[in-house]
């Protein structure tokens, strides 16, 4: 039985019908992989506490986990071309859940790296790029849309997970909580069951038959030049060079590198990695050190969350209008410097009071950005080389994501202050929004000069083409070979009557 990613010719996008249960498996399966390492930050004082370590080092295991969810995502991508998006999300619960429980009899801050960074962080890069993937499979019109609605699967859960993380903290220590947790995360693979793939399967694939084909001509030719003792010995290693950078490309689309909105767009993300997540990392550290109580400092992330949650379906809306879909790198460019603001004034917010109104400015640009982080991307490649224009961003990114984090965490454990943390992270965001408000507006105006050239070129070798196509109907008519039997038997007639009128 071929693979999902051998099928045949997928029909277009349906836009609605079961695509809404995959959105739905989607919120779920983008839910945890983006919350999960943000509501897991409920546990770091305790932890920090009981294997006494800094606040850069206990930094480093939300680092691990978000750097290696958007490392792998080339491996990801890889993967769903081969597999599909089914059997990838399920596999990628199960590495979540035998993850989550490993951690739970971890005795270093090692082996919490190895099995919370690593093998959960693989685990969910396994649900988050199949998921965003298929979104774009089952949608086209409504995508900003369906987009916004999966990617509220963030907020909610992280809304859901920061309350529980504590309660089961409380009852249950931090290795229980680990071990229900994994047992959580299995959900992922009830999600992952709902991705059913588009198009009928074929018995085998065109690439398939042109691989056989080529084996075929190859051996001809071996064989004949074999008989002649002509050598070949520098062919078939071209040839094999040749096949495997094909092999390569049709996973990883490297082309992608000279495209010039794409290139914008991955150099703006990679610089607001940097400042991303280390906010909603420390969020409730912070609000701990200055003297709030536990469960207040975890209504601070499900204040967020649920201001998130609105911002996203939200976003997606606006978005999707005619006003706005047109120019949305503008507005992404915009909601990325609103968050870098809103950082760069959480330093003024003094009291609980003045930290939840800054996770509930927060929340609103979190959302806005994550809203239309894929959305943006889907604009510039289109939905053909989204897979791999996914997988070589989310590999890019993952640097700085890694970094993001333990820069936070040692700027707090040099000054012994958390606003420098955030003063840092906000300057970056700013800078990020700043150069792709730029850099769109010139790729915008580049995308008109271009689209005017080619409508000033184009009807010239519309009416060549045209005249070509007359000048070959003229001749066909005139010396067509399917018109002589027509001929003939006009000829035969005319000689009747001619013989007739002569009698």
């Amino acid at each position: 039985m071929p693979s999902p990613a051998n099928a045949g010719p997928a029909p277009g996008p349906p836009d609605g019908g079961w695509g809404w249960v995959v959105v739905f498996g989607a919120f779920i399966s983008i839910g945890f992989a983006y919350a999960f390492p943000k509501g897991i930050a409920i546990f770091f004082k305790e932890i920090q506490g009981f294997f006494d370590t800094s606040y850069s080092e206990i930094a480093w295991v939300s680092s691990i986990m978000l750097a290696t969810t958007y490392g792998a995502g080339p491996i990801s991508s890889i993967l769903v071309n081969r597999y599909g998006s089914r059997p990838v999300v399920i596999f990628g619960g199960l590495l979540c859940g035998i993850g989550m429980v490993s951690a739970a009899f971890c005795t270093s801050i090692l082996q919490l790296y190895i099995c919370v960074g690593f093998i959960t962080g693989f685990g969910l890069a396994l649900n988050l790029q199949p998921s965003v993937i298929i979104i774009g499979k089952y949608f086209l019109k409504r995508r900003p849309i369906a987009n916004g609605l999966a990617m509220a699967g963030s907020p909610v859960m992280l809304c859901t997970l920061a309350p529980l993380n504590q309660f089961l903290f409380d009852n249950f220590g931090w290795r229980g909580s680990f071990l229900i947790l994994g047992a959580i995360l299995l959900n992922c693979c009830v999600a992952g069951a709902l991705f059913r793939p588009i198009g009928a399967p074929k018995i085998q694939s065109n690439e398939e038959v042109k691989e056989v084909l080529k084996e075929e001509v190859t051996k001809d030719a071996m064989e004949m030049n074999s008989s002649t003792n002509i050598p070949v010995e520098t062919k078939p290693e071209e040839e094999e060079a040749k096949d495997c950078c094909e092999k390569i490309n049709k996973y990883l689309d490297f082309s992608l590198f000279k495209h010039r909105g794409f290139l914008i767009y991955l150099i703006g993300n990679v610089l607001m990695f940097l400042g991303f997540f280390a906010p909603i990392v420390f969020l409730a550290p912070y609000a701990k050190h200055i003297g709030i109580d536990e469960y207040s400092a975890a209504f601070l992330l499900s204040v967020l969350a649920i201001v998130d949650m609105i911002a996203r379906p939200a976003t997606g809306i606006i978005a999707n209008s005619k006003w706005v879909r047109p120019r949305i790198q503008y507005f992404f460019s915009f909601s990325i410097a609103f968050n870098g603001a809103c950082h760069l004034l959480c330093p003024l917010a003094s009291g609980y009071k003045g930290l939840v109104i800054y996770s509930v400015f927060f929340g609103l640009a979190f959302g806005m950005v994550c809203a239309m982080l894929f959305e943006t991307l889907m604009d510039l490649v289109g939905a053909t080389r989204f897979t791999s224009a996914v997988g070589l961003v989310t590999i890019a990114e993952c640097c700085t994501i890694l970094l993001g984090p333990p820069i936070g965490g040692t700027l707090i454990d040099t000054f012994g202050d958390y606003k420098y943390m955030f003063i840092k992270c906000g300057a970056v965001m700013v800078l990020a929004g700043t150069f792709l408000f730029i850099m769109n507006y010139y790729n915008y105006r580049m995308l008109a000069k271009e689209k005017r050239k080619a409508k000033e070129e184009d009807p010239k070798s519309v009416r060549t083409e045209s005249e070509g196509r007359n000048n070959l109907n003229k001749d066909t008519v005139q010396d067509g070979p399917e018109l002589e039997p027509l001929r003939e038997e006009q000829e035969r007639l005319k000689k009747e009557v001619n013989g007739t009128n002569e009698v």
